[in-house]
């Protein structure tokens, strides 16, 4: 019975059935091996009281049954088997008590298998996307990037390539630029396949004035990519853990849009470690992009060490938030195809994230980066 359990019990933290990894399941988890050490225990001493009970019973059926020792013996050859068997139950109870905390605390195994461009669902979302998303935005300001840099001719090979290798996901904002080019790579293809997101600049800048709110321009990024609706809108760039409160007239108009169902989810993006804690606990996000990668720190453009980031990033999916993980090649730094690599099999192997978006430039990136992440999932 206690091996039934022991493989039960580990089944289930495999299969991540129930999240032991959350504060509520792990408080109520400790509880539940409190009580078991304790009725172990508690049948242990018993255990010691039957067993000298059962000594002086044998020795008196010994002496009353002098005359069928054959008999006597049996009994008591079978009351010690009966004991041997109570002890290895009670001691193999005990002992899965004891060590089920460390099988369960250990790391989750990855959620390794399928491909880059498999369609998967996005937390509570509702909605499907490829696991790789096209980031617009690399090196992206004053509604520009390197990528809307280079033209119309080069965006748009770029973004038949992303099309023709199946990445559905795509990853704008008013801050690249990227809408008019979006709107002319994606015009031949069937709107409900595909996810839009974008993201809203909320601080006055040379090149934009916000409304402080969000209709307005969800308003515009609809017209300038000429949609019904927006899939994904985050507020741009938290820099800091108040946004909560600096960012409240956005949020509220999210969410008259979402109501509408003119946009479907709504988060933001992190670029400080205080805003993506807040993020990973408010009930008021969908969706978090999250700068992780295995390097980590500052050099690597990360809002903490690789350590302090994963921490937050397993409880945001611990408490239902969707991850987008940027910044897995470290903004342009980690160009070696090892530590591509590498980044890429610690993101996925650690379960860090739902997707990922990546800022390709060339078309020939598009399909070195599916190959190498269909090499990490594969395992």
């Amino acid at each position: 019975m206690a091996a039934v359990l022991f493989y039960v019990a580990a089944g289930v933290s495999r299969r991540r059935w129930i999240d032991f990894k959350s504060p509520t399941v792990s408080n109520y988890w400790l509880c539940i091996i409190f009580l078991l050490t304790n009725a172990a225990n508690m049948l242990f001493s018993k255990l010691r009281v039957n067993e000298k009970r059962t000594i002086l019973r044998e020795r008196k059926m010994k002496h009353t049954v002098k005359k069928n020792g054959r008999w006597a013996s049996r009994i008591s050859s079978d009351a010690l088997c009966s004991r041997r068997n109570f002890l290895q139950a009670t001691l193999a109870g005990t002992a899965f008590v004891t060590i089920a905390p460390a099988i369960l605390s250990e790391p989750q195994p990855s959620a390794i298998g399928g491909k880059a461009v498999e369609t998967v669902s996005l937390g509570k979302t509702g909605i499907k996307a490829s696991r790789l998303a096209f980031g617009t935005g690399f090196n992206g300001y004053n509604r520009s990037s390197e990528l809307t840099r280079r033209g119309k001719e080069q965006f748009e090979a770029v973004a038949r390539k992303v099309l023709d290798e199946g990445i559905t996901f795509f990853d704008m904002a008013d801050l690249y630029g990227s809408h008019p080019f979006v709107r002319e790579a994606i015009k031949n293809a069937k709107r409900d396949k595909l996810v839009l997101l974008s993201k809203i600049w909320p601080r006055k800048e040379k090149w934009v004035t916000p409304s402080g709110g969000a209709k307005e321009e969800i308003e515009r990024f609809r017209t300038e990519l000429g949609v019904e609706w927006l899939d994904i809108c985050l507020i741009h760039c938290m820099l800091n853990d108040k946004w909560v409160e600096e960012y409240a007239k956005i949020r509220d108009e999210l969410d008259e849009l979402k109501a509408r169902k003119v946009v479907r989810a709504v988060g933001v993006s992190c670029h400080h470690f205080g805003a993506l804690k807040i993020a990973a606990q408010h009930p008021w996000v969908d969706v978090i992009f999250a700068r992780i990668n295995n390097r980590g720190g500052k050099d690597f453009i990360m809002d903490g060490s690789t350590e302090e980031v994963s921490a937050v990033l397993k409880q945001a999916r611990a408490n239902g938030k969707v991850v987008v993980g940027m910044k897995i090649f470290g903004a342009g730094k980690l160009t070696k195809p090892e530590e591509k690599d590498a980044s890429l099999k610690y993101v996925w192997e650690n379960q860090l994230v739902d997707a990922i978006t990546i800022g390709f430039l060339k078309p020939e990136e598009v399909t070195d980066t599916i190959s190498r992440m269909n090499a990490v999932l594969k395992g």
